[in-house]
Protein backbone atom coordinates (compact mmCIF):
# COMPACT_ATOMS: atom_id res chain seq x y z
CA UNK A 1 0.00 0.00 0.00
CA UNK A 2 2.86 2.52 -0.96
CA UNK A 3 1.22 6.25 -2.24
CA UNK A 4 -0.51 5.87 -5.38
CA UNK A 5 -3.47 5.23 -7.45
CA UNK A 6 -3.85 1.58 -7.45
CA UNK A 7 -3.39 1.94 -3.57
CA UNK A 8 -5.73 4.82 -3.49
CA UNK A 9 -8.77 3.00 -5.57
CA UNK A 10 -8.40 0.17 -3.29
CA UNK A 11 -8.76 1.82 0.16
CA UNK A 12 -11.99 3.53 -1.17
CA UNK A 13 -12.94 0.99 -2.42
CA UNK A 14 -12.80 -1.22 1.32
CA UNK A 15 -13.92 2.31 2.86
CA UNK A 16 -17.02 2.64 1.05
CA UNK A 17 -17.91 -1.23 1.26
CA UNK A 18 -18.18 -0.59 4.83
CA UNK A 19 -19.40 3.07 5.69
CA UNK A 20 -22.14 3.17 2.70
CA UNK A 21 -23.05 -0.50 2.43
CA UNK A 22 -22.33 -2.08 5.76
CA UNK A 23 -19.88 -4.63 4.41
CA UNK A 24 -17.65 -6.80 6.34
CA UNK A 25 -14.01 -6.01 4.68
CA UNK A 26 -10.53 -7.42 5.05
CA UNK A 27 -8.01 -6.20 3.56
CA UNK A 28 -4.60 -8.03 2.83
CA UNK A 29 -1.47 -6.22 1.79
CA UNK A 30 2.03 -6.70 2.29
CA UNK A 31 4.63 -4.04 3.52
CA UNK A 32 5.29 -0.82 1.52
CA UNK A 33 8.94 -1.02 0.48
CA UNK A 34 10.33 1.96 -1.46
CA UNK A 35 10.31 5.71 -1.47
CA UNK A 36 6.72 6.52 -2.24
CA UNK A 37 5.67 6.45 0.95
CA UNK A 38 2.75 4.26 2.74
CA UNK A 39 -1.01 5.05 2.16
CA UNK A 40 -2.26 3.18 5.21
CA UNK A 41 0.28 5.62 7.78
CA UNK A 42 -0.80 8.94 5.33
CA UNK A 43 -4.51 8.08 6.02
CA UNK A 44 -4.43 7.66 9.71
CA UNK A 45 -4.31 4.15 9.87
CA UNK A 46 -2.54 2.70 13.34
CA UNK A 47 -0.48 -0.57 13.88
CA UNK A 48 -1.63 -2.02 17.17
CA UNK A 49 0.71 -4.39 18.60
CA UNK A 50 -1.79 -6.25 20.40
CA UNK A 51 -3.22 -7.00 17.40
CA UNK A 52 -0.76 -9.82 16.92
CA UNK A 53 -2.45 -13.00 15.83
CA UNK A 54 -0.18 -15.53 16.96
CA UNK A 55 2.55 -15.69 13.86
CA UNK A 56 4.90 -13.57 12.14
CA UNK A 57 2.84 -13.59 9.03
CA UNK A 58 0.12 -11.58 10.40
CA UNK A 59 -0.16 -8.23 11.84
CA UNK A 60 -3.49 -6.75 13.10
CA UNK A 61 -4.19 -3.04 11.76
CA UNK A 62 -6.78 -0.73 12.39
CA UNK A 63 -8.11 2.19 11.63
CA UNK A 64 -11.64 3.28 9.42
CA UNK A 65 -13.69 5.75 9.73
CA UNK A 66 -16.43 3.55 8.55
CA UNK A 67 -19.82 3.67 10.58
CA UNK A 68 -20.63 0.16 9.78
CA UNK A 69 -17.65 -0.82 11.74
CA UNK A 70 -13.39 -0.58 11.08
CA UNK A 71 -11.76 -2.04 8.08
CA UNK A 72 -9.23 -4.78 9.50
CA UNK A 73 -5.85 -5.20 7.77
CA UNK A 74 -3.88 -8.37 7.59
CA UNK A 75 -0.12 -7.17 7.30
CA UNK A 76 2.07 -10.19 5.64
CA UNK A 77 5.70 -9.01 5.80
CA UNK A 78 6.42 -11.84 2.79
CA UNK A 79 3.57 -10.44 0.23
CA UNK A 80 6.40 -8.85 -1.68
CA UNK A 81 5.91 -6.99 -5.35
CA UNK A 82 9.22 -8.90 -6.35
CA UNK A 83 9.34 -12.14 -7.83
CA UNK A 84 10.57 -14.74 -4.81
CA UNK A 85 9.66 -18.34 -4.76
CA UNK A 86 10.50 -18.39 -0.67
CA UNK A 87 8.69 -15.36 -0.13
CA UNK A 88 6.22 -16.03 -2.77
CA UNK A 89 5.20 -19.14 -0.95
CA UNK A 90 4.69 -18.12 2.49
CA UNK A 91 2.61 -15.14 1.31
CA UNK A 92 0.81 -17.84 -0.23
CA UNK A 93 0.29 -19.77 2.49
CA UNK A 94 -0.60 -16.33 4.81
CA UNK A 95 -3.24 -15.55 2.14
CA UNK A 96 -4.97 -18.92 2.04
CA UNK A 97 -4.98 -18.76 5.93
CA UNK A 98 -6.39 -15.30 6.02
CA UNK A 99 -9.30 -16.20 3.33
CA UNK A 100 -10.22 -19.14 4.95
CA UNK A 101 -10.45 -17.66 8.49
CA UNK A 102 -12.73 -14.56 6.95
CA UNK A 103 -14.71 -16.58 5.12
CA UNK A 104 -15.72 -13.83 2.14
CA UNK A 105 -18.29 -13.75 -0.41
CA UNK A 106 -15.64 -11.57 -2.69
CA UNK A 107 -12.44 -11.58 -3.02
CA UNK A 108 -11.20 -8.87 -4.86
CA UNK A 109 -7.42 -8.67 -6.11
CA UNK A 110 -5.11 -6.01 -6.85
CA UNK A 111 -1.74 -5.33 -8.81
CA UNK A 112 0.09 -7.88 -10.49
CA UNK A 113 1.72 -9.86 -7.79
CA UNK A 114 -1.51 -9.35 -5.11
CA UNK A 115 -3.69 -10.92 -8.34
CA UNK A 116 -1.35 -13.99 -9.35
CA UNK A 117 -1.17 -15.26 -5.43
CA UNK A 118 -4.53 -13.67 -4.59
CA UNK A 119 -6.84 -15.11 -7.26
CA UNK A 120 -4.91 -18.81 -7.32
CA UNK A 121 -6.06 -19.19 -3.42
CA UNK A 122 -8.98 -17.79 -3.55
CA UNK A 123 -9.96 -19.94 -7.02
CA UNK A 124 -8.58 -23.14 -5.24
CA UNK A 125 -10.84 -21.91 -1.84
CA UNK A 126 -14.41 -22.22 -3.93
CA UNK A 127 -14.55 -18.41 -2.97
CA UNK A 128 -18.26 -17.30 -4.52
CA UNK A 129 -16.60 -14.53 -6.54
CA UNK A 130 -13.23 -14.16 -7.46
CA UNK A 131 -12.90 -10.18 -9.11
CA UNK A 132 -9.60 -8.75 -9.90
CA UNK A 133 -8.94 -5.16 -11.09
CA UNK A 134 -6.26 -4.43 -14.27
CA UNK A 135 -4.63 -1.04 -13.43
CA UNK A 136 -1.66 -1.89 -15.76
CA UNK A 137 -0.59 -4.76 -17.66
CA UNK A 138 2.57 -6.00 -15.76
CA UNK A 139 3.86 -6.61 -19.77
CA UNK A 140 5.00 -3.84 -22.35
CA UNK A 141 6.55 -3.59 -25.17
CA UNK A 142 9.85 -1.78 -22.92
CA UNK A 143 10.66 -5.49 -21.54
CA UNK A 144 12.60 -8.13 -23.22
CA UNK A 145 10.86 -10.52 -25.04
CA UNK A 146 11.36 -13.22 -22.70
CA UNK A 147 10.18 -11.21 -19.84
CA UNK A 148 7.36 -10.10 -21.32
CA UNK A 149 6.18 -13.22 -22.44
CA UNK A 150 6.50 -14.97 -18.97
CA UNK A 151 4.31 -11.57 -17.80
CA UNK A 152 1.66 -12.27 -20.42
CA UNK A 153 1.12 -15.92 -19.35
CA UNK A 154 1.09 -15.40 -15.82
CA UNK A 155 -1.90 -13.10 -16.76
CA UNK A 156 -3.47 -15.79 -19.07
CA UNK A 157 -2.97 -18.06 -16.04
CA UNK A 158 -4.30 -15.72 -13.44
CA UNK A 159 -7.10 -14.52 -15.78
CA UNK A 160 -8.39 -18.22 -15.62
CA UNK A 161 -8.73 -18.42 -11.71
CA UNK A 162 -11.12 -15.18 -11.51
CA UNK A 163 -14.84 -15.23 -12.03
CA UNK A 164 -14.40 -11.40 -13.88
CA UNK A 165 -12.19 -8.63 -13.98
CA UNK A 166 -12.45 -4.75 -14.07
CA UNK A 167 -10.11 -2.47 -16.48
CA UNK A 168 -9.49 1.34 -14.80
CA UNK A 169 -9.93 2.02 -18.72
CA UNK A 170 -11.13 0.61 -22.08
CA UNK A 171 -7.75 1.11 -23.22
CA UNK A 172 -6.78 -1.50 -20.83
CA UNK A 173 -9.11 -3.88 -21.54
CA UNK A 174 -8.19 -3.40 -25.43
CA UNK A 175 -5.07 -4.02 -24.50
CA UNK A 176 -5.89 -7.57 -22.28
CA UNK A 177 -7.84 -8.97 -25.34
CA UNK A 178 -5.66 -8.31 -28.47
CA UNK A 179 -2.84 -10.13 -26.20
CA UNK A 180 -4.90 -13.24 -25.67
CA UNK A 181 -5.58 -12.66 -21.72
CA UNK A 182 -9.23 -13.13 -21.59
CA UNK A 183 -12.21 -12.93 -23.81
CA UNK A 184 -13.90 -9.72 -24.20
CA UNK A 185 -17.00 -10.40 -22.29
CA UNK A 186 -14.14 -11.31 -19.17
CA UNK A 187 -14.07 -7.52 -18.31
CA UNK A 188 -16.19 -4.68 -17.47
CA UNK A 189 -14.48 -0.96 -17.84
CA UNK A 190 -14.88 0.99 -13.71
CA UNK A 191 -13.22 4.35 -13.88
CA UNK A 192 -10.96 4.36 -10.93
CA UNK A 193 -12.61 6.41 -7.99
CA UNK A 194 -11.52 9.80 -6.15
CA UNK A 195 -12.46 12.34 -3.24
CA UNK A 196 -13.57 14.86 -5.74
CA UNK A 197 -14.07 17.74 -3.67
CA UNK A 198 -10.63 18.84 -2.90
CA UNK A 199 -10.13 19.01 -6.88
CA UNK A 200 -12.91 21.37 -7.04
CA UNK A 201 -11.40 23.54 -4.38
CA UNK A 202 -8.28 23.32 -5.82
CA UNK A 203 -7.68 27.15 -6.58
CA UNK A 204 -8.22 28.32 -2.84
CA UNK A 205 -5.12 27.19 -2.18
CA UNK A 206 -3.57 28.44 -5.59
CA UNK A 207 -1.58 31.91 -3.76
CA UNK A 208 -0.54 29.62 -1.10
CA UNK A 209 1.16 27.10 -2.80
CA UNK A 210 2.89 29.53 -5.13
CA UNK A 211 4.31 31.83 -1.59
CA UNK A 212 5.84 28.26 -1.11
CA UNK A 213 7.72 27.93 -4.04
CA UNK A 214 8.06 31.44 -4.58
CA UNK A 215 5.97 31.44 -8.01
CA UNK A 216 5.01 35.25 -9.10
CA UNK A 217 1.19 35.45 -10.04
CA UNK A 218 2.77 36.26 -13.65
CA UNK A 219 3.97 32.86 -14.52
CA UNK A 220 2.32 30.02 -16.34
CA UNK A 221 3.01 27.00 -14.35
CA UNK A 222 2.98 23.41 -15.80
CA UNK A 223 3.32 20.79 -13.67
CA UNK A 224 3.80 17.03 -13.70
CA UNK A 225 3.08 14.73 -11.19
CA UNK A 226 4.64 11.02 -11.52
CA UNK A 227 7.25 9.33 -9.54
CA UNK A 228 11.03 10.48 -10.71
CA UNK A 229 11.54 7.05 -12.35
CA UNK A 230 11.58 5.20 -15.67
CA UNK A 231 8.89 5.43 -18.48
CA UNK A 232 7.85 8.14 -16.64
CA UNK A 233 8.38 10.67 -19.58
CA UNK A 234 10.85 13.31 -17.40
CA UNK A 235 13.36 13.39 -19.76
CA UNK A 236 11.43 14.04 -22.71
CA UNK A 237 9.28 16.65 -20.72
CA UNK A 238 12.52 18.80 -20.11
CA UNK A 239 13.95 18.29 -23.57
CA UNK A 240 10.72 19.87 -24.38
CA UNK A 241 10.85 22.83 -22.46
CA UNK A 242 14.32 24.07 -24.70
CA UNK A 243 11.72 25.11 -26.98
CA UNK A 244 8.45 25.99 -24.34
CA UNK A 245 11.41 28.49 -22.57
CA UNK A 246 12.52 30.04 -25.58
CA UNK A 247 8.94 31.13 -26.59
CA UNK A 248 7.70 31.55 -23.40
CA UNK A 249 10.01 33.05 -20.95
CA UNK A 250 7.37 33.21 -18.10
CA UNK A 251 7.05 29.83 -17.99
CA UNK A 252 7.64 27.12 -14.78
CA UNK A 253 7.75 23.60 -14.74
CA UNK A 254 6.62 22.24 -10.81
CA UNK A 255 7.67 17.81 -11.27
CA UNK A 256 5.65 16.54 -7.82
CA UNK A 257 7.16 13.66 -6.93
CA UNK A 258 10.55 11.62 -5.89
CA UNK A 259 12.83 8.98 -7.35
CA UNK A 260 16.02 7.75 -8.02
CA UNK A 261 16.19 9.50 -11.30
CA UNK A 262 16.16 12.90 -8.91
CA UNK A 263 19.95 13.12 -9.54
CA UNK A 264 20.42 12.48 -13.48
CA UNK A 265 16.99 15.01 -14.62
CA UNK A 266 18.87 17.47 -12.55
CA UNK A 267 21.52 17.55 -14.08
CA UNK A 268 19.90 17.29 -17.36
CA UNK A 269 18.16 20.41 -16.48
CA UNK A 270 21.56 22.45 -15.43
CA UNK A 271 23.10 21.28 -18.75
CA UNK A 272 20.24 22.82 -20.88
CA UNK A 273 20.22 25.95 -18.75
CA UNK A 274 16.69 25.30 -17.91
CA UNK A 275 17.46 25.67 -13.70
CA UNK A 276 15.57 28.61 -13.20
CA UNK A 277 12.86 27.22 -14.75
CA UNK A 278 12.17 23.81 -13.32
CA UNK A 279 10.64 23.63 -9.32
CA UNK A 280 11.56 19.72 -7.78
CA UNK A 281 8.43 19.95 -5.17
CA UNK A 282 9.18 16.07 -4.36
CA UNK A 283 6.80 14.06 -2.33
CA UNK A 284 4.06 14.95 -0.89
CA UNK A 285 1.23 13.58 0.94
CA UNK A 286 -1.85 12.61 -1.08
CA UNK A 287 -3.78 15.47 0.58
CA UNK A 288 -1.77 18.16 -0.62
CA UNK A 289 -1.78 16.74 -4.54
CA UNK A 290 -5.13 19.19 -4.95
CA UNK A 291 -3.30 22.47 -3.85
CA UNK A 292 -0.55 21.62 -5.72
CA UNK A 293 -2.90 20.98 -8.89
CA UNK A 294 -4.25 24.73 -7.81
CA UNK A 295 -1.07 26.25 -8.22
CA UNK A 296 -0.73 24.83 -11.68
CA UNK A 297 -2.09 26.08 -14.80
CA UNK A 298 -1.67 23.08 -17.01
CA UNK A 299 -1.00 19.39 -16.51
CA UNK A 300 1.79 17.35 -18.86
CA UNK A 301 1.50 13.94 -18.58
CA UNK A 302 4.57 12.57 -20.56
CA UNK A 303 4.77 8.93 -19.14
CA UNK A 304 5.44 5.74 -21.54
CA UNK A 305 2.80 3.89 -20.21
CA UNK A 306 0.27 4.23 -17.26
CA UNK A 307 -3.27 2.13 -17.54
CA UNK A 308 -5.07 5.70 -16.83
CA UNK A 309 -3.08 8.32 -14.58
CA UNK A 310 -5.14 9.70 -11.94
CA UNK A 311 -3.32 13.49 -12.64
CA UNK A 312 -5.43 13.66 -15.36
CA UNK A 313 -9.48 12.99 -14.41
CA UNK A 314 -7.72 14.91 -10.88
CA UNK A 315 -6.21 17.85 -12.59
CA UNK A 316 -9.52 17.92 -15.35
CA UNK A 317 -11.52 18.16 -11.74
CA UNK A 318 -9.58 20.84 -10.94
CA UNK A 319 -10.64 22.78 -14.09
CA UNK A 320 -7.24 22.72 -15.32
CA UNK A 321 -6.08 20.95 -19.08
CA UNK A 322 -3.78 18.65 -20.00
CA UNK A 323 -1.35 17.68 -22.60
CA UNK A 324 -0.66 13.83 -22.36
CA UNK A 325 1.22 11.30 -24.18
CA UNK A 326 -1.50 8.98 -25.92
CA UNK A 327 -0.85 6.01 -23.99
CA UNK A 328 -3.45 3.60 -22.60
CA UNK A 329 -6.47 5.17 -21.04
CA UNK A 330 -5.23 8.37 -21.53
CA UNK A 331 -7.41 9.17 -24.64
CA UNK A 332 -10.46 8.59 -22.41
CA UNK A 333 -10.16 11.75 -20.57
CA UNK A 334 -7.87 13.82 -22.69
CA UNK A 335 -9.73 14.94 -25.63
CA UNK A 336 -7.69 16.79 -28.04
CA UNK A 337 -9.25 20.10 -28.83
CA UNK A 338 -11.90 19.60 -25.87
CA UNK A 339 -10.19 18.84 -22.51
CA UNK A 340 -6.25 19.13 -23.60
CA UNK A 341 -4.12 17.78 -26.51
CA UNK A 342 -3.02 14.24 -27.28
CA UNK A 343 0.80 13.91 -28.45
CA UNK A 344 2.12 10.77 -30.17
CA UNK A 345 4.42 9.34 -27.83
CA UNK A 346 7.88 10.43 -28.04
CA UNK A 347 7.26 13.38 -29.98
CA UNK A 348 8.95 15.92 -28.91
CA UNK A 349 7.78 18.88 -31.18
CA UNK A 350 4.12 18.06 -31.22
CA UNK A 351 4.28 17.81 -27.32
CA UNK A 352 6.40 21.53 -27.13
CA UNK A 353 3.77 23.24 -29.63
CA UNK A 354 0.95 21.76 -27.45
CA UNK A 355 2.53 23.15 -24.12
CA UNK A 356 3.27 26.81 -26.26
CA UNK A 357 -0.14 26.60 -27.09
CA UNK A 358 -2.04 26.58 -23.64
CA UNK A 359 0.57 28.65 -21.66
CA UNK A 360 0.11 31.41 -24.40
CA UNK A 361 -3.61 31.19 -24.10
CA UNK A 362 -5.22 31.55 -20.98
CA UNK A 363 -8.78 31.50 -22.39
CA UNK A 364 -8.34 28.27 -24.55
CA UNK A 365 -7.08 26.77 -20.65
CA UNK A 366 -9.88 28.13 -18.74
CA UNK A 367 -12.33 26.82 -21.59
CA UNK A 368 -10.72 23.44 -21.86
CA UNK A 369 -10.22 23.32 -18.03
CA UNK A 370 -14.14 23.94 -17.60
CA UNK A 371 -15.12 21.46 -19.82
CA UNK A 372 -13.01 18.78 -18.36
CA UNK A 373 -14.64 19.44 -14.90
CA UNK A 374 -18.03 19.75 -16.17
CA UNK A 375 -17.17 15.99 -17.65
CA UNK A 376 -15.39 14.09 -15.41
CA UNK A 377 -16.80 15.48 -12.33
CA UNK A 378 -19.43 12.88 -11.33
CA UNK A 379 -17.65 9.87 -13.63
CA UNK A 380 -14.46 9.35 -11.03
CA UNK A 381 -16.08 10.20 -7.43
CA UNK A 382 -14.87 7.04 -5.51
CA UNK A 383 -18.75 6.65 -4.49
CA UNK A 384 -19.65 5.97 -8.01
CA UNK A 385 -16.58 3.72 -8.55
CA UNK A 386 -17.46 1.76 -5.41
CA UNK A 387 -21.71 1.72 -5.83
CA UNK A 388 -20.48 0.03 -9.28
CA UNK A 389 -17.98 -2.22 -8.40
CA UNK A 390 -20.51 -3.62 -5.78
CA UNK A 391 -23.63 -3.87 -8.04
CA UNK A 392 -20.85 -6.38 -10.24
CA UNK A 393 -20.01 -8.77 -7.23
CA UNK A 394 -23.49 -9.18 -6.45
CA UNK A 395 -24.31 -9.93 -10.47
CA UNK A 396 -21.48 -12.27 -9.88
CA UNK A 397 -22.77 -14.13 -7.06
CA UNK A 398 -26.15 -14.38 -8.76
CA UNK A 399 -24.63 -15.94 -11.53
CA UNK A 400 -22.61 -18.45 -10.16
CA UNK A 401 -25.35 -19.68 -7.46
CA UNK A 402 -27.59 -19.96 -10.30
CA UNK A 403 -25.02 -21.96 -12.11
CA UNK A 404 -24.86 -19.11 -15.33
CA UNK A 405 -21.91 -17.77 -16.42
CA UNK A 406 -19.81 -15.83 -14.51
Amino acid sequence: MIIGGAQENTLFNCLDLIEHHGDEVMLITGPALGPEGDLLDRSGFSRDPSDLQGTSEKKGMSGSRGRAGELKIEMLPSFRRNINPIHDWAASTAIRKAIKQFRPDVVHTHSAKGGLLGRKVAWSLGVPAVIHTVHGAPFHEFQPRLAREFFRLCERYAASRCHHMISVADAMTDLMVRSGVAPRDKFTTIYSGMDVDPFLNADEHRSRIRARYNIGSDRVVVGKIARLFHLKGHVDLINAAQSVVRRCPDVLFLLVGDGILKESLTRQIESLGLTDHFIFAGLVAPTEVPALIGAMDVLVHTSLREGLARALPQALIAGKPAVSYDVDGAREVVISGETGFLVPVRDIATLSESLVQLVQNESLRQQLGRAGRQRFTDRFRHQTMTAQIRELYLRILAENASGTKG
